[in-house]
């Protein structure tokens, strides 16, 4: 599972002279909190380029009234090139999480920019090949692993890598309404409740308005990792 990315982003991977370069094929543009970057079926070929805030990427399920989070795209990322690539509708949801600042880049000169420059198109290969990777793995976690394992792990990923994390907290933590938490598991809301029930009266994680504080996070890890929670709520491993 893996909602943020641990390589590189794109815009640092750049050499100098192609970062430069592209900087160059495009303007700024300034998203407010909550408004879309891009929305899922709509037809466009520009590309964005993250420069400051984060954008949450979101698909709707067959139920058709929740959303499923796919990941968390932050400073230097690259989005939008699928559509700039192959001139299909945008296949998710980007949401500005906090003030979003961006670089548009036209496709058409996105596409020459790669043509021209080798290493950038490289760069873009592998991070399709990343994403698609981390999008095989939420579907294994998906059949695989309990609610509950799932929202552990999701927990420990946002609180040590997402930009709601608390650096400065005693207690890492994630700042994310219950909604939110569930569309990140892939789970129904009431099924996230009562996984953070269990966590809390176990002493694990203590939870606020929008807020979830890790106590324990050696057992959270043991979770995460695949132990099974037995009738009393603590860890236990798995028989093998």
């Amino acid at each position: 599972m893996a909602l943020v990315e641990r390589s590189q982003p794109f815009l640092p991977a750049l050499r100098s002279a192609e970062r430069e370069s592209l900087m160059g094929l495009g303007g700024r543009q300034v998203f407010p909190p909550g408004d879309h970057l891009f929305q899922e079926g709509e037809r466009g070929m520009h590309v964005l380029v993250v420069l400051r805030g984060w954008g949450v990427v979101s698909t709707a399920t067959q139920r058709g009234t929740a959303r499923l989070t796919l990941g968390l795209r932050g400073p230097g990322e690259l989005l939008g090139e699928m559509a700039a690539l192959d001139s299909q509708p945008r296949s998710a949801t980007v949401t500005a999480l906090g003030v979003v600042e961006t670089l548009l880049v036209p496709g058409d000169r996105f596409r020459r920019f790669l043509i021209e420059n080798p290493h950038a198109s490289g760069l873009v290969m592998s991070q399709l090949s990343s994403r698609l990777r981390s999008a095989d793995g939420e579907r294994r976690s998906l059949a695989s692993l309990t609610v509950l394992q799932r929202l552990a792990a999701r927990l420990l990923e946002l609180a040590e890598g997402s930009p709601s994390a608390s650096g400065s907290s005693a207690c890492p933590g994630v700042s994310l309404a219950q909604e939110d938490l569930a569309a990140a598991v892939g789970a129904t809301r009431e099924a996230v409740a009562k996984a953070l029930g269990l966590l809390r009266n176990q002493k694990i994680v203590r939870t606020g308005t929008r807020r979830v504080e890790i106590t324990d996070i050696d057992l959270l890890r043991l979770l995460a990792g695949g132990y099974a929670a037995p009738s009393d709520g603590r860890p236990e491993g798995q028989d093998g």
